[in-house]
């Protein structure tokens, strides 16, 4: 009886993990403890249409939290970070982003960095092993120079590492990297050169894995956390695929994409995660059929169950954030098949549609399905009472 019964669990674990297995994800027991920061909130005025398209009339600003995570590996207890948000100290940005905040484009009050959350939180920057952008943009790169030298950058293979002074356009600076910058496909034991710090460019080029079609690099070699190649956005984007359990896990998604709308919906989406009927009725009015469509929708009542493409696309204006839109619609494309799936919870660096929801430091994001996160919150985003929601004009907005 206890063999039948065994066998009959052993089943119903391979039904479980058959989703994530089939990207090539190798099976592990090996994890990683996932805590996020929300280190400030932005507005970008009337910049809505440099992330996302179309842009709804009094919709034109884009309001944006700014995620940093804390990543710790249990096996050998180092510890990262991935993303560390903006320097409040934003006068000492390299001077050609000053003008960002000086003209007002980007409005936030940002009382703390996010070392100094780290400080208060218990957590030494001693105890900071490495840092991972995701990118160079300023909003994901903080005050390396707070760090030690004993903290480890990482970075993209394509990054520009071209900085302030010598390159006077540089939006980076000679602080933020070491006085060596090595270019790898795995990850070494890093050595220290002098009193510098030790930047590592990946380089997924000659990588063997490869998850849902995005090369992938085994950061810590066990299987609890992947770098994953997911160009377009900006030269050396990258994403990180953290295993919380041995069967699930927390995409951290960078900015391959800005608004969850860009991926959502999809029909393998609405498969797994069928929409919630109240929200399903509320999409009827929130999602104005001047400028969505579907092909059960009729004029003033939208319809999205029949809905099979995501609401939003990525800009691709002359002034889009996005480098290479083309290149970034194929990496979202593949994040998207994720994001459908039971057994990852996907993060973006900036989704103001689950800020006001999820754990922060010093909660764990590891229990996310237990707690169901993932469904509480995959269509909140078209709930007019949800900051996400941008799909009417607003009846609130000023003239």
């Amino acid at each position: 009886m206890s063999f039948v019964h065994g066998l009959f669990i052993s089943l119903l674990v391979g039904q479980t993990l058959a989703s994530w297995l089939d990207y090539g994800i190798p099976p592990s027991s090996a994890t990683v403890d996932v805590r996020v920061f929300n280190v400030v909130n932005v507005t970008l005025v009337n910049a809505a249409h440099t992330f996302i398209a179309p842009v709804v009339p009094t919709h034109e600003d884009i309001n944006l939290p700014v995620f940093s995570f804390l990543v710790e590996h249990k096996n050998s207890n180092k510890r990262l970070m991935f993303d560390l948000g903006i320097r409040k100290d934003t006068e000492n940005l390299a001077p050609s982003l000053q003008g960002l905040f000086t003209s007002g484009t980007v409005q936030g009050e940002q009382p703390f960095d996010i070392t100094e959350l780290l400080q208060a939180g218990g957590i030494p920057l001693e105890s900071i092993d490495s840092v991972i952008w995701s990118h160079a943009h300023f909003d994901h790169i903080g005050d390396m120079s707070k760090f030690p030298n004993t903290t480890d950058l990482i970075i993209g293979s394509e990054t520009n590492t071209e900085t302030f002074p010598d390159f006077p356009n540089a939006t980076l600076q000679a602080s933020d990297f070491a006085q060596v910058i090595s270019r790898i496909d795995r990850i070494p034991t890093l050595s220290f050169i002098g009193s510098g710090r030790q930047v590592t460019k990946i380089d997924f080029s000659n990588a063997n894995l490869i998850f849902s079609g995005m090369k992938a690099i085994d950061f810590f070699r066990d299987g609890s956390f992947y770098l994953l190649n997911t160009p377009g956005h900006h030269p050396g984007h990258l994403t990180a695929l953290a295993r919380v359990t041995p069967t699930t896990f927390i995409l951290l998604g960078g900015d391959t994409f800005h608004h969850v709308g860009e991926a959502r919906p999809r029909p393998a989406l609405q498969k797994n995660f069928p929409c919630p009927a109240h929200i399903l009725e509320e999409a009827k009015t929130a999602i104005s059929t001047d400028f969505f469509w579907s092909p059960r929708s009729r004029d003033g009542a939208f319809d999205l169950r029949s809905r099979s493409s995501q609401l939003l696309a990525v800009s691709d204006t002359p002034d889009s954030f996005y480098a290479d839109p083309v290149a970034s619609q194929v990496s979202l494309e593949k994040i998207a098949t994720f994001d459908a799936d039971p057994d990852v919870f996907v993060v973006i660096a900036h989704d103001i549609s689950i800020r006001d929801v999820i754990p922060y430091f010093p909660a764990s994001l590891n229990d996310w399905k237990a707690r169901d996160l993932k469904e509480k919150t995959l269509w909140s985003f078209i709930e007019e009472s949800n900051p996400a929601s941008v799909f009417r004009p607003s009846t609130n907005a000023t003239v």
